[in-house]
């Protein structure tokens, strides 16, 4: 028995040495049926979530028909976990290191072609997961869920990246594979862990008969009427299909207006008249209007006045003069010297940091400042817009929401709306005030108005001509600017330039005042947290919106 014993031994150590394999770091959750133990090694496609241990091997793909509102899902049968793969890749390594620097790396093909590669971020996913999960169950596409895993955001880098040129109308074979990777800090990539092929027949592109498509009369609508001038209404029944279709994808709402009247207005995907949109970071905006109304009436002295003045900063974390200096046009402009940067994950002021904590006042003011890391550049960093917030709600009578009720919304005849809130109950300037789309719509047309609504001052007219203003240059946008609290870029439609000042907001949520033209246009979706959500927008604006609304 102990010669046995040996023998088995000694042939593990020969097999480790020879095939290079180490043994098991952690324990993992194992073979988890008959059907996994059957097709480790294998990714299967299905065209519904449907659960590991329901899965049989008639609901396994071969053969699919990828329209615009298809879902495709994924189930990965791994025969150990991510965290043993990558022990192999660097044995010396803890379970912790290996998941804190190793993940995924996702091959995309087209017709055999190796079209987009990726290395998911270590942080997805969980420790815990990468340590115990054999079996993944994912979707690639859900229409029902847009942006809700990591694997859809895959999906949509690997569209974005040739995908969706490489999927052209026609047969095709898609082949997706999977294999662990390590930063060692060098880039260390493991063997295969399971591949999957599916034969798509690419139906994308809709067939549109016009004479089909009905638009939708506008009525009046409190504070606005309706616009009887000329458009292209077959450009706008082309638009339509296609929304209709999802070439353009979670659309909730489309209103043009033209010289202050509704000239468009079109719902879509359950949305009506009355629906209100979570138009996310749109709601910034309103914390700008609302700055220009306070330091109008004298609550405010100007935006050049520092934190300083409305808070103790040495009770803060990393107190600084260069923090203490800081001003409210800096927050306007997103342009102050906090470590905060929404557009890199890690960031220490990263918004997502953020939003977990009981304090959110407390997380921005306690951030260092780097004034020569930003150097008064522009970068994406909400918690500055909280601050603003914050700010308001100091100084102005009643609280902010009160204030942004009396002076705002009533003079406008907003009566519907929602906004959502801070952990200490403020008014939450970072985003996510709902409201129908044709009160979005006059909103934008406030600005339009040079801040007028029914003859009455409602902003002052040269905070408008401030907010129009190109304040900073957006990096690595060619033409785009920021305002205050406003982006700024320019269309091209048929050789000719549109300039426009907008609000923007996750999920491709946008209103559009646009300078030399009497428009103003809003576009509401549900499009979170995709990559195509604010191109699309940009698509519809520039090939079928402008061209069917301008003369």
């Amino acid at each position: 028995m102990r010669i046995h014993l040996v023998l088995v031994l000694v042939s593990l150590f020969i097999a480790s040495n020879l095939y290079g394999q180490s043994p098991d770091l952690v324990k993992t959750q194992g073979i988890t049926s008959a059907i996994h133990q059957a097709n480790i090694g294998k990714i299967i496609f299905t065209d519904k979530d449907i659960p590991a241990a329901n899965l049989q091997a008639t609901d396994f793909l071969s053969t699919y028909e990828l329209t615009n509102k298809s879902n495709l899902f994924i189930t990965v049968f791994m025969g150990n976990s991510l965290t043993n793969y990558l022990h192999q890749l660097a044995p010396e390594l803890s379970a912790e290191l290996l998941t804190k620097t190793g993940g995924y790396q996702f091959n995309f093909y087209v017709d055999d072609r190796l079209i987009y590669q990726s290395n998911l971020h270590p942080g997805a996913p969980y420790p815990q997961i990468k340590n115990t999960e054999t079996l993944i169950s994912k979707p690639l596409i859900n229409n029902q869920r847009e942006g809700a895993w990591w694997s859809q955001s895959a999906w949509n880098r690997f569209m974005n990246n040739g995908g969706d040129g490489a999927l052209s109308e026609g047969p095709h074979v898609f082949k997706f594979e999977i294999k662990p990777y390590l930063n060692k800090p060098e880039l260390v990539v493991g063997n295969l862990i399971a591949t999957g092929q599916l034969k798509l027949l690419v139906k994308r592109k809709p067939v549109i008969d016009l004479a089909t498509v009905r638009l939708t009369e506008p009525k009046p609508y409190n504070g606005l009427a309706t616009s009887s001038e000329h458009f292209d209404i077959n450009k706008i029944k082309e638009l339509k299909g296609n929304i209709d279709a999802d070439v353009f994808r979670h659309i909730t709402s489309v209103v043009v207006l033209k010289n202050g009247k509704i000239l468009l207005e079109e719902y879509f995907n359950g949305a009506t008249r009355d629906s209100l949109h979570d138009v996310r970071s749109v709601g910034k905006t309103f914390a700008s209007t609302l700055t220009g109304i306070a330091k109008q009436e004298g609550y405010l002295k100007s935006e050049s006045q520092t934190l300083a003045n409305f808070y103790d900063l040495k009770s803060f974390a990393n107190y600084s003069p260069a923090k203490a200096n800081t001003t409210l046009n800096e927050l306007l402009t997103m342009s102050s010297a906090f470590d905060g940067n929404d557009n890199d994950s890690d960031s220490p002021g990263n918004e997502e940091n953020m939003y977990p904590t009981p304090n959110w006042i407390k997380f921005a003011l306690d951030l260092p400042v780097e004034p020569a890391k930003f150097n008064h550049e522009w970068h994406y960093f909400t918690a500055g817009v909280v601050l603003l917030g914050d700010v308001l709600n100091q100084v102005v009578p009643g609280k902010l929401e009160q204030y942004a009720e009396q002076k705002l919304f009533k003079p406008l005849g907003i009566s519907k709306y929602q906004w959502q809130y801070t952990p200490q109950h403020v008014v939450n300037t970072a985003g996510g005030i709902r409201m129908n789309a044709l009160d979005f719509a006059k909103y934008g047309q406030l600005y339009k108005n040079n801040g007028q609504w029914n003859g009455k001052q409602i902003i002052p007219a040269t905070w408008v001509n401030q907010t129009f203003t190109h304040h900073k240059i957006i990096p690595d946008r060619k033409g785009e600017f920021y305002g205050y609290l406003f982006w700024n870029k320019t269309y091209t439609v048929n050789g000719k330039a549109y300039e426009t000042y907008y609000c923007s907001g996750n999920g491709g949520n946008k209103i559009f005042v646009f300078k030399d033209q009497p428009l103003v246009v809003v576009v509401t979706a549900t499009a979170y947290n995709t990559a195509y959500a604010h191109r699309q927008v940009d698509k519809m604006m520039e090939q079928y919106i402008l061209p069917a609304v301008i003369h």
